[in-house]
């Protein structure tokens, strides 16, 4: 096993369990009962999945999955839930520069009432961790929710790129995924942000609920590595059919279609227009990423149609020259026979010329 791939599949891990502890103890400590902490206990399925992982697979990915991705969603994802339903309207009066002037006035204090011996060294940083740890608690649990969540879609993308790939997928689709990643992270983000910050939603148990649910939903595409990776064909009766033809060659396009319909763009425009339609929720923001919602599906649409009038065509025009083929990324077992024979008959032609010319040779001779 590489000694960078063993580094890059145990730190990676190692951030993802750290991040989870952080969120199980922001729990804890905004709902002030110890019993929150068995949350930390679904880090134990992360840390049976690295030990399957580098066992079975030398630290490398899955091919389509990702394992650690879909386990780190449940390690977190429950405790951004809880932290969301017990939202607060604490006042976020805290300045950016209070923690460190409070931790450098205690520091000051300690090293000089301290001692100067290596026991003394050891109870100040002691202290002086506690004191960070306590002012970082005083800040306002908004502050906090919106940390957790901004850190846990980058970490999904960073970690993604850290985590060692396999043998099924290339760089170049690596660096395209992450690229993909980075615009729905940003997408998550603003979608949960935006909606849970309105007061009238903050006051409906049910529908903070309902967009939680649909954030969840649209986790669900960060495990998956479908969108830059073909399913491919093989040569069978089944794969004959017009729908298997279309999945065997666009399945990268349709998975990223299906995952702005079904998984994404299609589920926020639902409930931003609900939120407008029902509700009577209107600003500026909802109202122009409602409009985007629009625009993204009815060009996914558009794209859908044009790949199925692309594939009809492709379809069209070998059946008029009389070519047999099973997919049109992968030649059928008839025309590749086709083939072979051609080549045959060609070798046979250059390596034996006509009788005429043979008995022409002859008489010369």
């Amino acid at each position: 096993m590489e000694l960078m791939v063993l580094l890059n599949a145990l730190v990676t891990r190692l951030l993802f369990v750290l991040h989870s502890l952080i969120g199980v103890w922001r729990v804890t400590a905004v709902k002030k009962e110890p019993k929150y902490w068995l949350l930390a206990l679904l880090n134990l399925l992360l840390c049976l999945e690295t030990g399957l992982t580098l066992k079975f697979k030398q630290g490398r990915g899955y091919k389509w999955f990702s394992p650690a991705i879909f386990l780190y969603l449940i390690c977190t994802v429950p405790s951004l839930w809880l932290l969301e339903i017990h939202h607060g309207t604490q006042y976020c009066g805290n300045e950016p520069g209070a923690v460190q002037v409070n931790v450098s006035n205690q520091d000051f204090n300690q090293s000089r009432d301290g001692s100067h011996g290596s026991e003394g060294t050891d109870h100040h940083i002691i202290q002086t961790a506690k004191v960070f740890v306590n002012q970082l608690s005083t800040i306002c649990e908004t502050v906090w929710t919106l940390a957790l969540h901004q850190t846990f879609l980058l970490l999904l993308v960073v970690g993604r790129w850290l985590l060692p790939i396999g043998v099924e997928i290339t760089r170049d689709q690596l660096s395209q995924l992450l690229l993909m990643f980075v615009g729905t992270a940003a997408d998550i983000l603003e979608f949960a942000s935006e909606t849970l910050d309105i007061e009238d939603v903050r006051k409906n148990y049910a529908l903070i609920n309902a967009i939680l649910a649909v954030w969840t939903w649209s986790m669900l595409q960060f495990p998956l590595d479908l969108a830059v990776q073909h399913i491919g064909c093989k040569p069978t009766a089944s794969t004959r059919q017009i729908p298997s033809l279309l999945l065997c060659r666009y399945s990268a396009e349709l998975w990223n279609i299906g995952v702005s319909l079904f998984i994404q763009d299609g589920p926020f425009f639902i409930v931003r227009s609900i939120l407008m339609g029902h509700f009577r929720i209107f600003n500026q923001m909802l109202v122009f990423f409602t409009a985007k919602n629009i625009l993204v599906v009815t060009l996914q649409l558009y794209r859908l149609a044009v790949i199925t009038l692309d594939f009809r065509a492709t379809i069209l025009q070998k059946s008029r020259k009389g070519e047999v083929s099973c997919c049109p990324c992968e030649p059928y077992e008839a025309s590749t026979q086709a083939t072979a024979d051609q080549d045959t008959e060609m070798k046979g032609f250059v390596a034996f010329p006509p009788k005429e010319e043979s008995q022409a040779l002859s008489e010369d001779q």
